[in-house]
Order: C-alpha cells, then sequence, then structure tokens
C-alpha cells in the first residue's frame, strides 16, 4: 500500500503565528489563556485563548486581499497561505482541499454583523478559500463536531489512497462567538478559571480560536523535518446523546482498536498519546476508560486544551501539528494544568515537559458531540 504523509504546517493562535513559535511557547509551558470579561459576549468573566486582532490584520494583508473578509476567513486564508507557499505546489486538478469547522462564520447571523447571512453557509466558506487560491476543485467542507480537525487528516489519507488527489491541503479554524460561549455556558461547562484536564480539581472547559493548515501528501521527497507518515486511521460514531459521551468510552475505543490494526503497532509501541482532553467530568473519564480497555494506561497521555482551551474543529488539527513537532524533538510536552488524577482509570499524564531518548510514533484522538470518535496513528519518518 502506498504511504500518506502529513507534512507542511502552521498555527494561527494565542500563542504565535507560526507552528515554531507555538511550539516553544508549549515547551516553556506557557498558556495562551486569559481571563477575559467582555459582557457582550458572555455576562460573567471567562478564560479563553484569542488571536491578537491587530497582527492577524497585519499578516492578512501581506496577502494583498481584493475584497472584505470576516474574522475566520482571514485566519484561515493566512494559515492556508502560509503552506501553500512553503510547499511549492502547483494547484493543479490533483490538488484538493478540505475545511474543517464546527461553526464557520456563524458570527455572520448576528444581527449587527457587516455580512450578510448567507456568509454563514459553510459551501460559502469553502468557496471563498477555494475562490481565494483558485484551486481547481471544490472544497470538501469537514463538519463533524469536534472531531473535525482530526477527521479531515483521515479523509485526505483517503482521498490520495483512491486516487482521487495527489496531494491535499487542510485548513481548520473556529473562532470565539457569543453563540458558541453561550452555548456551552448553557451546559453549565464553562470554567472559571483556567482549564485543568484529567485534574481531580477541574471545573469544566475554556473555548479558544485556532487556525491550522497542513499537506498531506503522497510524495516522500521535499518533505520537511516534522514530516510524519499515517500509519492508522479510524472514526467510529457510538450515538450516545447528542452531547454527552458513551461512558464505556465505546466509540473512541473502537476507533483506536481499528487504526492500531490498520497500523500494525501494539498498544507498547506507542510512545504518546495526544488526547482530546476537554476537562469536563463526562469527557475525561470517558477517554480513561477507552485507553484502560485499549492497555493503553501506562503510554504518557497529554491534553494541549490548558494552553489553547478547547479550539473546536480546529483543536484535531493543532494538536497533530504539536504531535508532529514533538515526534522531532524527542520532547513530550506537558499537559498544562495537571495535578492530581480525577478519573476512575489509571493514566499516565506528562506532568512536565521532558526530553526523552526517542519518539518515534503517536496516537491522536478526538471525541465530540453526537457520539463521534476519531483516532489517527502516526510514525516518525527516518532517512
Amino acid at each position: 500500500m502506498a504511504k500518506v504523509y502529513v507534512s507542511y504546517n502552521t498555527i494561527i493562535s494565542a500563542l504565535g503565528f507560526t507552528s515554531k513559535t507555538v511550539v516553544e511557547n508549549i515547551h516553556n509551558e506557557t498558556s495562551g489563556l486569559q481571563r477575559i470579561h467582555d459582557a457582550a459576549i458572555l455576562p460573567n468573566p471567562f478564560y479563553s485563548a484569542l488571536i491578537d486582532s491587530e497582527v492577524l490584520e497585519t499578516e492578512f494583508q501581506k496577502l494583498g486581499p481584493k475584497s472584505d473578509f470576516t474574522r475566520l476567513e482571514k485566519m484561515m486564508l493566512t494559515a492556508l497561505h502560509a503552506v501553500i507557499a512553503d510547499s511549492k505546489i502547483e494547484l493543479t486538478d490533483r490538488v484538493g482541499l478540505i475545511i474543517s469547522t464546527t461553526k464557520g462564520n456563524i458570527d455572520a447571523l448576528d444581527s449587527n454583523n457587516p455580512f450578510p447571512p448567507e456568509r454563514a453557509y459553510l459551501h460559502t466558506l469553502g468557496n471563498t478559500i477555494r475562490d481565494f487560491f483558485h484551486f481547481k476543485n471544490d472544497a470538501i467542507v469537514v463538519s463533524n463536531a469536534c472531531v473535525s480537525g482530526i477527521l479531515a487528516v483521515a479523509i485526505a489519507k483517503r482521498y490520495i489512497l483512491q486516487n482521487t488527489y495527489d496531494h491535499v491541503f487542510i485548513v481548520s479554524g473556529d473562532m470565539v462567538s457569543q453563540f458558541i460561549l453561550s452555548g456551552f455556558n448553557s451546559f453549565q461547562a464553562l470554567s472559571s478559571e483556567p482549564c485543568k484536564p484529567y485534574d481531580a480539581n477541574r471545573k469544566g472547559i475554556n473555548i479558544g480560536e485556532v487556525s491550522a493548515a497542513v499537506l498531506v501528501t503522497k510524495n516522500d521527497t521535499n518533505l520537511v523535518e516534522e514530516a510524519v507518515e499515517i500509519l492508522g486511521e479510524s472514526s467510529c460514531n457510538d450515538a450516545n446523546h447528542i452531547s454527552g459521551p458513551s461512558r464505556t468510552g465505546e466509540g473512541l475505543y473502537r476507533s483506536i482498536e481499528s487504526a492500531l490494526l490498520q497500523s500494525g503497532l501494539k498498544p507498547s509501541e506507542i510512545d504518546f498519546i495526544s488526547a482530546h482532553g476537554t476537562a469536563t467530568p463526562f469527557n475525561d473519564e470517558m477517554e480513561a476508560i477507552a485507553f484502560n480497555r485499549s492497555n493503553l494506561q501506562q503510554v504518557p497521555v497529554n491534553s494541549l486544551k490548558g494552553y489553547f482551551g478547547h479550539t473546536l474543529g480546529a483543536s484535531g488539527l493543532l494538536e497533530t501539528i504539536v504531535g508532529m513537532h514533538s515526534l522531532k524533538n524527542n520532547i513530550l510536552y506537558a499537559s498544562k494544568g495537571f495535578d492530581s488524577l480525577g478519573v476512575s482509570q489509571p493514566l499516565n499524564i506528562i506532568k512536565s515537559t521532558q526530553t526523552v531518548s526517542k519518539l518515534h510514533t503517536f496516537l491522536k484522538t478526538a471525541s465530540g458531540f453526537g457520539g463521534c470518535n476519531t483516532a489517527v496513528v502516526f510514525k516518525k519518518i527516518t532517512k
């Protein structure tokens, strides 16, 4: 079977506008979360990691836009432009485009928004990004709750293996909005302090915003140093509840088992897990159960939500990129906010950033509303 790789990448976030800068901040255990009190968005103070609007505008204007774009579009176009430019790949009909997001331009539905409501349609977002770069093919929009970012990687791999495309560019993004914050607040899921995934004293979720982009390709030449091979992937929906995860971790467990089977690896051959880790009681407990059912309880695990908050449809791709750099650097990055275990099953949470002798593989997992779950196994490329 042909091999598929994840190569060129970039991150636009509160911790920086390149993957390298973001990873350096994570290495130093610097969080982008800040206390925000904006009654126009939410009555009570909340913690979030917001992209600097002035820096975003400056970077976006370098692209020479000829019309007006929404904040989310500026985030996504800026991220994707960097990857397209670095890869130097010509956008022929053998090149695909995948966009992953949960809510897209949801703020276009606000009464005071300058853009028409039609801008909120996901196909409109896809057409906007496609036309900006002159892709030959229509954008494929992946909007499957919070697995969207990592699911897009799995879908790109499948398109390449079935010979639809030679290369696929993926751009993911979601922004903090009143709609999203009020939704999570209605679940009483928002934390009044920085989130603490898997910790006994966790109080809930933080919502953040990010845009990330990568190139998925079948070519093994001209790869970046942190490039990885996709060994196995799977997505399973346990259809447990519209917002609550399966109490037995069934969907995540099955996704992990299928991804491991496809990869040909044993649980003991996974060097670390980049988990979903939202810091909500139900999610963290479900993940702990699923990891134990898959015999992964001894494998080092982290959640990056303590650095960015939950960035929804961008989280899976963001965390994949950081995982790629983790393999390259042979460094396990701390699960920020964690102190003492607060789930019923044992987990090997990475409490502090540490250099290890050699990392070869990692497992990325994600779970979301509606019972969706995705797992992907990645391997470092050795030359």
